[in-house]
């Protein structure tokens, strides 16, 4: 498995985990590494924290977005597991530069199905190709 694969499958983890407890990332990253001793490689750490850290000093952001492409969903309706997945793949498409936004979607739609369900992956997908369509036609980043 690929770094950024593994990377994300963590990040997805921990924004989960912070979806029901808000605690500090530092300590989040603590305990969540020395509970995956399997994928504590620096490089999918790095990965990892770089994503998370983005996502939550973003999340205004993000969730506006989220909010504006999904369709009669309020991010109070979302999945938490969906959220995160999601939040994660909004934020790589709008501050990943160097991430393509297909490559993004992909991966995204890939989690959804793995950690949640195949009607999730679907929900997923329409929701990131509306931000990717939505930035294709010059909208703008709160």
């Amino acid at each position: 498995m690929s770094t950024r694969r593994e990377g994300r499958e963590c990040a997805v983890q921990l924004l989960f985990q912070w979806a029901f407890c808000h605690e500090d990332s530092e300590k989040a990253f603590i305990a969540y590494w020395a509970e995956q001793e399997e994928k504590s490689h620096k490089d999918v750490r790095k990965f990892t924290e770089e994503l998370v850290r983005g996502v939550l000093e973003r999340r205004e952001d993000v969730d506006a977005m989220i909010t504006r492409c999904a369709d009669n969903w309020s991010i109070s309706r979302i999945a938490r597991l969906d959220l995160s997945v999601l939040r994660l793949g909004v934020y790589e498409i709008l501050f990943c530069a160097d991430i393509p936004a297909a490559v993004t979607i992909n991966e995204a739609v890939d989690l959804a199905k793995y950690f949640s369900s195949r009607e999730s992956g679907r929900f997923v997908n329409g929701v990131l190709d509306r931000v990717r369509k939505e930035l294709d036609q010059g909208a703008e980043v709160s």
